[in-house]
C-alpha cells in the first residue's frame, strides 16, 4: 500500500486555467443567445424557448442538471462508506422516465401551458395552484442551497478557497447567463457541462483504476470489504439502502423531481412535437445510468484506493463528503489541470441544476402570479419582469447555500428536501390526472395531510438521526496509516437514554420513503375527502386533464401499432388555452371531439407543442 504520509497537493496554474474556462464557456453561450434572440423579447421565447428546442439538447441538458455536484461528489461517498447497492438507484430510474413519458408528459404538453401549475388550476381551483406553487419555490430554493454548496466545498478543500466566497462566484455566474439567454442558454450550457462532467469523471476512473492497482484489484478488494453486497432484500423500512427503499423508494422520491417538477417539465414542453419530449426523456435515461455507473465505481475505486488507510476516520478529512475532493487531488495532484477538470467536473452539475431551477423559478413566479396580476404587459416588459426574476432567484438560491453547511451529508440532505415536498406535490398530481372524481376539497385536504406528514417525518429525522444499526455504515480501516491519527476513530452515530419514542421508529425511516409517505398521504387524504363531500361526475372534467392506466400502456394495444408518427402532421394551436376561452364544458367538449376526428392517425406521438392553428380554432368557436 502506498505512503499516505505525504500532504495532498493543491490547485497549479493549469487547474485554474482549466476550471475558469468552465465558467468562460458557460458564460459566453449566455451572451451568444442574448445576442441572437434580442430580436425576440417575448417571455415566451425567454421561458420556454419558443417551444422549438430538439431533443438532444435537451435530453443532455435533463441528465446535466438531474446529475449535479450531488453525484459528482456525494455519491461516490455515499458507495465508499454504504457500498454498491446505490446502483440500484437505476432501477428507479428506469420506471421514472417511464411514468413520466407516457402518464405526465402527455397531460402537461397537450395542455399548452408554460407552467405546470396551470395544470391545478383548470383541473381544480386556483388556491390549489398558488399552494402548489409557494411550495414549490420553497423546494427548489432548498435544493438548490444544498447543490450550490456542494462544489464550493470542495473548491475548498482542494484549493483552500474561501468557503463563501466560492458560493457566491458560483451563484453570480449562474444568474449571469441564465438571465442573458433564457431557456435556451441553459439548455445549451447544460450540454456543454454533460460533457464535461463525462469526461471529469472518465480521468478519475482511469487514473484512480491505475493508481489502486486495475479494475481486477477494485473488483477484489470491494468483495471483501462488502462493498459489493448489492441485493439486500430486507423489507423494513427503517433500514436506509436495501433493494426496496432504492427501488421503490427512489422511484417515489426521483419522480416527484421528475414527473411533476417544473424545472424537468419545462424543458420537455420546450420541444418542437411530444415525440421530441419523449425522446428527450428517454435518450436521458441512457445518460442517467452512465454518470450513476461512472459515480459507483469512482467510489469503490476510492475505497480500494483507502481500504486500509481511511482519511475521514484518520481526520485527514473532516467529513465524508470530502473524500472525492482528497482522493482526486491524491492521485491526479501531480499532473496540471486534472485537478481542475474535476472541479469543473463538479461545478458543471451544480451551474447545470442552478440555471435550470432559477430559469423554473423565474417561470413559475411569473405565470402564476404576475401574468394574473398584470394582464396588458407588453413582451418588452414581460422579457424583462423575467430576467429581473431570474437575478431574484439566482440571489435568493446563493444566499440559501449558507445554510446547506448545516444540513449533514449532501446526497441524503437534497433528496430528504426533495422527498418532503415532491412527495404531497407528486400525490395531489395523480389525484388530478389518475381520478377523475377528486374534487377541489379533496385536492386542498390531500395536500395538507401529505405536506404534514411528509415534514413531520423529515424534521423529526434531522432531530434525532437514525441509529448506526439502520443506516449500516461499512468498517473502514487505518492499520495502513504512516500519519498520526486526529479522530477519535468512531463515525457512528451514538444513541442516547433521552431519545424520544418516536425516534427510533418513525424519525427512523430511510429517508427514500419521505415521498412515499407525502403521496400515500395525499392521496388517500384526497379520496378520502372526496369520498365524504361527493365525488366530481368524471365527465364534467375538461377533456385533456385526466390519463388512465390504459392510456399509459397504449404501446400494447392495436390502435397504437396502426398509428402514425409521422412529425407535424397538424398544428394542434394553444390547446391548454382551449378551456379558458370556452367555459361551458359542453362546448369544449364539442371542440375536443371535432380536434379528434381530424387526428386519428395522429395517435399521441404526433402533437406538436404549436397547439390549434388559430384559423382552424375560430372556426371551431363560430361553430360553437
Amino acid at each position: 500500500m502506498e505512503d499516505r504520509s505525504r500532504a495532498v497537493g493543491t490547485f497549479q496554474a493549469g487547474d485554474y486555467a482549466v476550471f475558469a474556462a468552465l465558467f468562460v464557456v458557460s458564460s459566453s453561450i449566455g451572451v451568444f443567445f442574448a445576442i441572437i434572440e434580442r430580436k425576440k423579447p417575448s417571455s415566451k421565447e425567454f421561458l420556454v424557448g419558443g417551444r422549438q428546442m430538439s431533443c438532444g439538447p435537451v435530453a443532455l441538458s435533463l441528465t446535466a442538471s438531474f446529475m449535479s455536484a450531488v453525484t459528482v461528489i456525494g455519491a461516490p461517498s455515499d458507495v465508499y462508506r454504504y457500498g454498491a447497492s446505490y446502483v440500484i438507484f437505476g432501477v428507479a430510474y428506469t420506471f421514472v422516465v417511464f411514468l413520466t413519458a407516457e402518464l405526465f408528459l402527455p397531460v402537461f404538453y397537450r395542455s399548452g401551458i408554460t407552467s405546470t401549475y396551470e395544470y391545478l388550476e383548470l383541473r381544480f381551483c386556483k388556491p390549489v395552484r398558488v399552494a402548489a406553487t409557494l411550495i414549490y419555490i420553497l423546494q427548489t430554493i432548498l435544493y438548490t442551497g444544498v447543490v450550490v454548496y456542494a462544489p464550493a466545498l470542495a473548491l475548498n478543500q482542494v484549493t483552500g478557497f474561501d468557503l463563501w466566497g466560492s458560493i457566491f462566484a458560483t451563484g453570480i455566474v449562474c444568474t449571469f447567463y441564465c438571465t442573458l439567454g433564457g431557456l435556451k442558454a441553459v439548455v445549451w450550457t447544460d450540454a456543454f457541462q454533460m460533457v464535461v462532467m463525462v469526461v471529469g469523471f472518465l480521468t478519475v476512473l482511469i487514473q484512480g483504476a491505475s493508481r489502486a492497482g486495475g479494475i481486477e484489484s477494485v473488483w477484489s478488494t470491494a468483495h471483501a470489504g462488502g462493498r459489493m453486497n448489492v441485493f439486500d432484500f430486507d423489507v423494513d423500512p427503517l433500514r436506509r439502502h436495501t433493494f426496496w427503499t432504492l427501488s421503490v423508494g427512489g422511484t417515489f422520491t426521483w419522480l416527484g423531481i421528475y414527473g411533476v417538477n417544473q424545472s424537468t417539465i419545462q424543458r420537455c414542453i420546450s420541444c418542437k412535437t411530444e415525440r421530441h419530449a419523449r425522446w428527450a426523456l428517454y435518450l436521458n435515461l441512457l445518460g442517467l445510468w452512465i454518470i450513476l455507473f461512472c459515480a459507483v465505481l469512482s467510489g469503490l475505486i476510492m475505497y480500494t484506493f483507502y481500504s486500509r488507510c481511511d482519511p475521514w476516520t484518520a481526520g485527514a478529512v473532516s467529513a465524508p463528503d470530502q473524500l472525492m475532493p482528497y482522493f482526486v487531488m491524491e492521485i491526479l495532484g501531480a499532473f496540471p489541470g486534472l485537478p481542475g477538470l474535476f472541479v469543473a467536473c463538479a461545478f458543471s452539475g451544480t451551474l447545470s441544476t442552478v440555471a435550470a431551477s432559477i430559469n423554473a423559478l423565474a417561470t413559475v413566479t411569473y405565470e402564476d402570479f404576475v401574468s394574473q396580476c398584470f394582464r396588458d404587459l407588453s413582451n418588452r416588459a414581460a422579457n424583462w419582469i423575467s430576467k429581473a426574476l431570474c437575478v431574484l432567484f439566482g440571489v435568493a438560491c446563493t444566499t440559501m447555500a449558507v445554510a446547506a453547511s448545516y444540513m449533514g451529508g449532501i446526497v441524503q440532505a437534497a433528496l430528504s428536501i426533495h422527498g418532503m415536498c415532491g412527495g404531497p406535490m407528486l400525490g395531489l398530481f395523480s389525484l388530478g390526472i389518475l381520478f377523475p372524481v377528486t374534487n377541489r376539497k379533496g385536492a386542498v385536504g390531500g395536500l395538507i395531510v401529505g405536506i404534514s406528514l411528509s415534514f413531520w417525518v423529515g424534521v423529526g429525522a434531522f432531530i434525532y438521526p437514525a441509529p448506526s444499526n439502520n443506516t449500516r455504515p461499512l468498517e473502514l480501516n487505518t492499520a495502513g496509516c504512516n500519519f498520526s491519527l486526529t479522530a477519535d476513530g468512531s463515525n457512528q452515530t451514538s444513541v442516547t437514554s433521552d431519545r424520544h419514542w418516536l425516534a427510533d421508529s418513525w424519525y427512523s425511516m430511510s429517508y427514500l420513503y419521505y415521498s412515499a409517505v407525502g403521496f400515500i398521504g395525499t392521496v388517500a387524504a384526497g379520496l378520502l375527502i372526496t369520498l365524504l363531500t361527493g365525488p366530481l361526475d368524471p365527465k364534467n372534467v375538461k377533456p385533456g386533464l385526466t390519463r388512465s392506466v390504459k392510456d399509459v400502456i397504449c404501446f400494447c394495444s392495436e390502435k397504437f401499432m396502426q398509428a402514425d408518427f409521422s412529425e407535424d402532421k397538424e398544428d394542434m394551436g394553444d390547446f391548454g388555452m382551449a378551456w379558458e376561452k370556452h367555459t361551458d364544458t359542453e362546448g369544449v367538449i364539442k371542440m375536443e371531439e371535432k380536434v379528434k376526428s381530424d387526428n386519428d392517425s395522429l395517435h399521441e406521438n404526433g402533437y406538436s407543442n404549436a397547439a390549434f392553428d388559430h384559423n382552424e380554432t375560430s372556426q371551431v368557436q363560430a361553430k360553437l
